[in-house]
């Protein structure tokens, strides 16, 4: 019976110790081989998973993702581009443009997502900024403009330079930003496309999208992938940023300085960690009771500014907590409608901040006037004429008792 009891008690030891493994496998990352990495959820900004990601590297032509989001901002796709005479002589990967060529932008923005054309990316340059140097001043301004610390470009396809840098966290924030764009999404996961004859060449153009992930015919196939970009010199080594989205979730992927080439795989495995381990819930809706403000009797109620979404572990059943940023009460001094701005408090999660959100008055407010009618300005001359008609009244009153009086005198006077 003993042995049958231990038997028994070992199974479960056993089954147990599997099962912890397995959720312990569950949760924890995958390893990558880039030196920086970062999976972020895009509707949010959230930071799921990071490894160096603010460290700069060598970015080759990842580069061209802002050259691909500045063209979509500043061009429309049927514009036709005229070729100056300098990019043609660009280094590196190319589709052979020639001075006086005219493409639309949209062949460009193929050439320049699918085959990584460092011709094109100059091309696109000039036409926008006059030259490839105002260019390149436009690419460091958006970036700053989107948040990115560890960005500076030095041209706009992604050449090797020792000063041509960015992390893999800027890398993420000018994706974000990319994949707003719903033609980035159509030209990046497009296999193939062939650019028509132009004026100096009476051949079309074929392209082939260097992205595995979204070929149906490769073995790194992720049918969730929504477009990426590759990137890859000597000096720079392999770099990989990409989206996929999945049930309604959209997650951005960014891969730098990968000295192994596993960036296919390591992103399928980043990606089903994020999409198998996290959700987007939703906090509070836009126009939903927050908190009140709180003062003597009063009670105002704070409503959310917009939609607060955060990103949670499936399996966790933590709550966010929000805290006023502002609690001074003076607030109540003065009027307000409401929809007024009030307040803004931050949410934090586990001792992890998700951000902040707008709170806004959910009523009007008037204050009222605590004044003593005997001082008050306004209503002293109101107070002036009562007194002395109260103080009339009273006289008239006397003089009817005193006249009363004297004829009941008189009356008894008469009896006796």
């Amino acid at each position: 019976m003993k042995k049958i009891c231990k038997f028994f008690l070992n199974v479960i030891i056993l089954l147990t110790l599997l099962l912890n493994n397995t959720v312990s496998a569950a949760v924890n990352p995958p390893q990558v081989s880039a030196d920086g990495a970062i999976l972020i959820d895009a509707s949010t900004g959230e930071i799921i998973y990071s490894k160096n990601m603010t460290t700069p590297y060598p970015p080759a032509s990842t580069t061209k993702i802002m050259t691909a989001l500045l063209t979509l901002e500043n061009c429309d796709l049927e514009d036709v581009v005229t070729v100056g005479a300098k990019p043609p002589f660009a280094d590196g990967s190319k589709i052979y443009i020639s001075e006086g060529e005219q493409f639309k932008v949209k062949d460009l923005l193929y050439a320049l997502l699918l085959a990584s054309a460092n011709d094109v990316a100059d091309a696109l340059a000039e036409h926008i900024s006059g030259s490839k140097e105002d260019f390149v001043k436009l690419m460091n301004k958006r970036a700053l403009e989107l948040g990115t610390t560890s960005t500076n470009f030095v041209n706009t396809n992604g050449l090797y330079d020792a000063n041509h840098k960015t992390s893999a966290k800027d890398l993420a924030l000018i994706m974000r930003e990319l994949v707003k764009h719903p033609e980035y999404t159509q030209i990046s996961t497009t296999s193939s496309y062939k650019i028509a004859p132009t004026n100096k060449m009476n051949k079309e153009r074929p392209l082939w999208n260097g992205n595995r992930l979204i070929q149906k015919s490769s073995e790194y196939y992720y049918k969730d992938c929504q477009g990426g970009k590759t990137g890859y010199t000597i000096q720079s080594e392999h770099s990989y940023v990409a989206t996929a989205e999945r049930n309604g979730q959209k997650l951005i992927l960014a891969l730098i300085h990968d000295k192994n080439k596993t960036y296919f795989t390591d992103a399928s495995n980043l990606f089903d960690y994020g999409f198998n381990n996290f959700e987007v819930a939703k906090l509070y809706s836009q126009g939903e009771i927050v908190t009140n403000y709180e003062k003597d009797n009063l009670s105002i109620p704070l409503l959310a500014e917009k939609d607060f979404y955060y990103v949670k572990e499936k399996d966790s059943s933590s709550v966010p907590a929000i805290s006023l940023n502002n609690k001074d009460t003076t607030i109540f001094d003065n009027a307000f409608k409401r929809g007024d701005i009030l307040s803004e408090g931050t949410i934090t999660l586990n001792n992890k901040s998700l951000g902040s959100l707008k709170l806004l008055a959910g009523q009007d407010y008037e204050p009222k006037k605590f004044l003593n009618t005997a001082t008050s300005p306004e209503k002293l001359p109101i107070i002036k004429y009562i007194a002395f008609f109260t103080f009339l009244l009273l006289i008239l009153l006397l003089i009817i008792e005193k006249i009363k009086q004297n004829r009941r005198k008189k009356r008894l006077r008469g009896r006796y």
